[in-house]
């Protein structure tokens, strides 16, 4: 399968298994807030295994950014993402739409579903438009939070942390339950923005329905 090929500039880890790739940006290549792009990693037998990744960096960058959970278990596209560094080069293929900003409301992300999310809020922070949209993000511990110090600065209070698996001292320890819902949301006819494993995305979903939400305002990845 052909794509366009990109070196990588620059690689790093955000956590420990959470990597950022900083990669040319070709001409002539735009995306909006939330898009994704299918992208392979260009070494012989890797050439055609596709996957799709989010852009995380804005269009008005000279350079893409990916922050792409690794999954060294599986062995597959992740997995040699994380033995790809610097130098080395990707294949870009088609860029096509995810989750797109519809107006103010809630993001609910289940660990890297986050990654729609960031050039979303970014993008918004720099046209100082975040009027009251608000960031709940589950995770297994807090050192699994992608950005953390990041969507502090752009959100506040907003950016609000919950764990599922460790207790820390000014943050609750559970999950995304209806009841939890309702103490964190006091408006359910706004936008709310889903995105992480398919059943956290079914469970939230059926929360926000019971709970008055209307299913046009729930956007999220199919």
């Amino acid at each position: 399968m052909e794509g366009q090929i990109v070196k990588i500039l620059e690689t790093t880890y955000l956590t420990h298994d959470v990597k950022r790739f900083i990669v040319e940006k070709p001409v002539g290549l735009n995306f909006k807030p939330g898009q994704a792009v299918y992208l392979s990693v260009n070494s012989p037998g890797w050439e055609d295994k596709v996957r799709p990744f989010t852009f995380t960096s804005l269009n008005d960058w000279p350079y893409l950014e990916f922050i792409i959970k690794i999954y060294e278990d599986r062995h597959e596209v992740t997995a040699q993402l994380a033995r790809t560094n610097a130098g080395a080069t990707l294949l870009l293929h088609d860029v096509f739409g995810t989750i797109t900003y519809k107006g103010p409301g809630v993001f609910i992300a289940g660990g890297a579903g986050v990654t729609p999310f960031i050039s979303i809020l970014r993008d918004l922070y720099n046209k100082e438009d975040l009027h009251g949209d608000k960031l709940i993000l589950s995770n297994k511990t807090a050192a699994d939070i992608i950005l953390r110090n990041e969507f502090a600065y752009m959100l506040g209070r907003n950016f609000i942390n919950i764990f599922t698996r460790q207790g820390v001292i000014g943050y609750a320890e559970r999950r995304i339950s209806k009841n939890l819902l309702i103490d964190l949301i006091h408006d359910f006819s706004q936008h709310f923005y889903l995105c992480g494993p398919s059943e956290f995305v079914e469970e939230i979903k059926t929360h926000l329905l019971s709970l008055g939400a209307d299913a046009e305002s729930i956007i999220f990845e199919n």
